[in-house]
């Protein structure tokens, strides 16, 4: 007699469907992954104590004696999602929470934003979906003129559809401010690509990471001193840091680990 069991609950094991279409795959699992991080993360998180940190990498030796380096400096962080746009997301609360306890920053903030889609307009942004970023991003502003607090700040940074505004508004603030000066940014773009295509590639989407010339690109467009702490692997304790732009007393302060950022607060 045959043994006719009904092994559809048995466990299965995982194996390469030729069949299914491996990038399709990669896909679903890399968003997947964006859900769950978008769920369970704020864009911008509440303000922590460093140790913090030292309890995060407790167990790492490396990263332990290095978060020990900004103790004597820093007091607190507070962190960002890391969904490609932690750095665009910590420079803007950052930077509105500085203006809100510096006035005449903000008024300096207001006017360069003022006349900035402009600038835009002439590289060729559409007009009216760009209006629509500046639109909200001044509105931000002028509403932090008259009631700013770090209760605004934090509602604005975590509300989706302004935070997203705003960031894409900074994105392509550094597109314009790349291609403006293409000539000098090429040489720093790898892949054969022109200035153009890295910044429809690498610059203007949402979720793609801000590297190095965004940065550069960002800071000198709008003005404001930013400090990177760079937390890797490298030789010795001390944290490297470096200055955007070089000759510009920074007013913000972030952290940087691998394929993330975070923002720091001086002691």
């Amino acid at each position: 007699m045959e043994n006719n069991i009904n092994d559809d609950n048995a466990p299965k094991t995982c194996e390469y469907d030729p069949n299914v279409n491996q990038d399709e795959l990669i896909k679903a699992q890399e968003k997947q992954i964006a859900e769950e991080i978008k769920a369970n993360t704020a864009m911008v998180g509440s303000l922590d104590g460093l140790s913090s940190l030292e309890e995060e990498y407790s167990n790492d030796p490396v990263y332990s004696s290095k978060v020990k380096t900004l103790l004597p400096k820093f007091s607190n962080v507070r962190r960002t999602r890391p969904d490609g746009n932690c750095f665009l997301r910590g420079f803007i609360f950052a930077y509105l929470e500085y203006c809100i306890h510096h006035r005449d920053e903000l008024v300096r903030f207001k006017k360069y934003l003022e006349s900035s889609k402009e600038e835009l307009f002439e590289i060729g942004f559409p007009k009216f979906t760009t209006e629509d970023f500046h639109d909200m991003f001044m509105e931000v502003v002028s509403d932090l003129e008259g009631s700013g607090s770090i209760d605004r700040v934090e509602a604005v940074c975590n509300d989706a559809g302004t935070s997203d505004y705003l960031v894409v508004y900074l994105r392509l603030l550094i597109s314009a401010h790349l291609q403006k000066n293409a000539e000098f940014f090429s040489f720093f773009i790898e892949g054969g690509r022109t200035v153009e295509e890295f910044c429809k590639q690498e610059v203007e989407p949402m979720y793609r990471e801000c590297d190095h010339l965004h940065i550069v690109a960002l800071t000198a467009a709008v003005g404001v001193g930013v400090r990177v702490m760079y937390l890797d692997r490298g030789e010795g304790d001390a944290l490297v840091s470096h200055d955007f732009p070089e000759d510009k007393e920074p007013i913000i302060h972030l952290l940087y680990r691998p394929g993330h950022y975070d923002i720091l607060y001086k002691a």
